[in-house]
């Protein structure tokens, strides 16, 4: 890994035809959009959920969603948190209300439901299997039950999903960087490496959270390294494929400082 010749295989995008480094702009460029609706995702479904502002996202957001509230249940968490602008107050107040005096099935079916079926419906009508389906009466009357976080298998299903995704993810991203010229070499390879590392502790420290609150820390600080990794090696990939000159170690080895077309 030293920082002398350049590799036999190394091929910076000067040196690569114009299709290949078309394909790899459209790439990135699909890519940092998917990123960005994700960390919108993110950013609706954790932000509020302690009960603060729905505009912010906090630890505290992070260890109810993980370890649960500890008090009141998962419907009162998500009035009072992010679902807290989908309903008026005279309507949500309600519903509070009647999930602290028992949640009974009479009340339901007189006061609540109608309520539910005209405010939350148009997403919660199981069509979707990852958002509670409200018209059923059994789960909601488990969301009435104390907040306990996400359950195991919720973790297990969300995990299997982010190690694939995001694995292939920063794979397409770290193979498109690979053809950049970084100096330092160790520092390319780190910043290649050091997103699979933070998505492996970003993962485990959901099932850890529910035990030891405070490595929701490692939570956030694994999320935010990947993102900060993800646009470093963006911005140099774009960067170097379409506005940098062609470094020198690379001109001298092929020659020419103009970029190879095909």
């Amino acid at each position: 890994m030293t920082d002398g010749a350049l590799h036999r295989h190394y091929l910076h995008y000067s040196e690569l035809p114009y299709s290949m480094r078309v394909l790899y702009t459209a790439a990135l460029l699909v890519l940092s959009l998917g990123y960005l609706f994700a960390l919108v995702y993110i950013f609706h479904t954790y932000a509020g959920r302690a009960g603060g502002s729905p505009n912010m996202m906090s630890y505290d957001d992070l260890v109810v969603a993980y370890a649960g509230s500890g008090k009141g249940s998962r419907l009162e968490s998500a009035l009072r948190g992010p679902m807290s602008t989908m309903l008026p107050p005279d309507e949500s107040q309600p519903i509070v209300a009647w999930v602290q005096a028992g949640a009974d099935r009479a009340r339901y079916d007189k006061d609540i439901k109608p309520v539910i079926d005209k405010r939350c419906m148009s997403c919660h009508d199981g069509s979707n299997p990852h958002i509670a389906n409200l018209g059923n009466w059994e789960t909601m009357k488990k969301l009435t039950e104390q907040d306990t976080g996400a359950d195991i298998f919720t973790l297990v299903r969300v995990s299997h999903i982010h190690l694939f995704g995001l694995t292939f993810i920063f794979f397409i991203v770290g193979l498109i960087f690979s053809h950049a010229y970084v100096r330092p070499v160790w520092f390319k390879c780190v910043v290649i490496a050091v997103p699979y590392v933070c998505l492996t502790c970003d993962i485990f420290s959901w099932y850890i959270v529910k035990v030891f609150p405070p490595s929701a820390w490692v939570t956030m600080g694994a999320g935010a390294v990947m993102g900060m990794s993800f646009a470093l090696m963006w911005l140099i990939s774009m960067y170097q494929l379409w506005f940098s000159k062609t470094p020198k170690p690379v001109a001298q080895r092929s020659g020419a400082e103009t970029m190879i077309v095909g």
